[in-house]
């Protein structure tokens, strides 16, 4: 064997390790409240996802990748929107957002102020919020 690893090199395969976020799910409309004292705290960012599409499932994939920053400076939420769109539209009406899918939603002190859909969404703007 290691005279074919002198010829063909050895397999490196060098995937990065997958990070482990630290996701909070949102399944209720209680949490709404809690949310948005929370974000007069630090700031809450909102992941609305659609299990079923693939969009979303890559600007996910891409959030996630990108993601980098110290996790106790923000709470993460992710919302299936299939099971869960009740919440979404209260999300939409309480902080007045249009919905969409997928689509980030960052809250600082009870308020919306960055929101972004599809290849918009750009993990690398919450360091801007903290």
């Amino acid at each position: 064997m290691s005279f074919l690893k002198k010829i063909f090199g050895e397999n490196k395969n060098t995937k990065e390790p997958k990070k482990q976020i630290p996701w909070i799910s949102l399944t209720s409309l209680d949490q709404l409240e809690n949310i948005s004292k929370e974000s007069h705290i630090k700031p809450v960012a909102i992941f609305k996802h659609s299990t079923r599409c693939g969009i979303s499932r890559m600007a996910l994939r891409q959030f996630e990748k990108q993601l980098n920053i110290e996790m106790s400076s923000v709470s993460l939420y992710y919302l299936d929107l299939l099971v869960y769109r009740e919440i979404s539209n209260e999300i939409a009406s309480r902080f007045k957002v249009y919905h969409q899918s997928p689509q980030l939603i960052i809250l600082k002190n009870g308020t919306a102020i960055q929101k972004s859909s599809h290849h918009d969404i750009d993990a690398t703007i919450l360091v801007n919020y903290i």
